[in-house]
């Protein structure tokens, strides 16, 4: 993979044919390369960045292939709070300011245990929120809720201010431990956002 301080086009280019040999080192039809199985050694911090809006930056310049952003998520990692793009033989750093992805869509459906809410990130994955793939709310800056949902290790997607006023609409009161909570029914679990008034209050 191509190091910081490399030439612009030529760092790219080196960049993408890594990620595809590592595509390549998973069976056709097997889903995503085998990263968590992948130790390689640390080789340098790329000038790579991954926006809060869910845009990839190369050399301060948006990479515009959206193929290209998806290939490189294929190879993304977290380890100790920070992310890499990894193949068998190097790692190499890069800057995430929020999450590596962004939750777009959401499709609400009738499942196995009633509700299942499944999220379409912005390299086109499809995510169900279930005990796996678990919903989490952090506040912001703005003394509202973001929610985020996980899409695999230590991956996660922040789900779009749009998308949460609809999980707010979809949203009901229960009692988790005693405490009365308001929160959102996907896959047979409850994934509570906080008390009933502090959410409506940040709606």
């Amino acid at each position: 993979m191509a190091k910081q301080g490399q030439p612009g086009a030529e760092g790219l280019e080196a960049l993408t044919v890594a990620a595809r040999e590592a595509a390549n080192a998973t069976p056709a039809g097997k889903g995503l390369p085998p990263v968590h199985l992948w130790n390689p050694p640390f080789c340098g911090d790329l000038d790579m960045r991954i926006a809060g809006d869910g845009t990839w930056f190369y050399m301060g310049t948006p990479i515009g292939r959206p193929a290209l952003v998806r290939l490189f998520s294929t190879i993304l990692k977290r380890e100790e709070g920070k992310h890499f793009l990894v193949n068998p033989v190097e790692k190499v750093g890069i800057r995430v300011d929020d999450a590596p992805f962004l939750a777009v869509e959401m499709q609400n459906e009738a499942g196995d245990h009633g509700r299942l809410l499944r999220f379409r990130t912005n390299v086109d994955d499809w995510v169900p929120c279930d005990s796996a793939h678990r919903l989490r709310f952090e506040m912001a800056a703005d003394g509202g809720l973001t929610p985020y949902l996980h899409v695999r290790a230590d991956l996660w997607a922040k789900v779009t201010r749009a998308l949460y006023y609809d999980l707010v609409d979809m949203g009901e009161e229960r009692v988790v431990d005693g405490q009365p909570m308001f929160g959102i029914e996907s896959g047979g679990e409850f994934f509570a956002m906080a008390d009933a008034r502090q959410v409506r209050d940040a709606v």
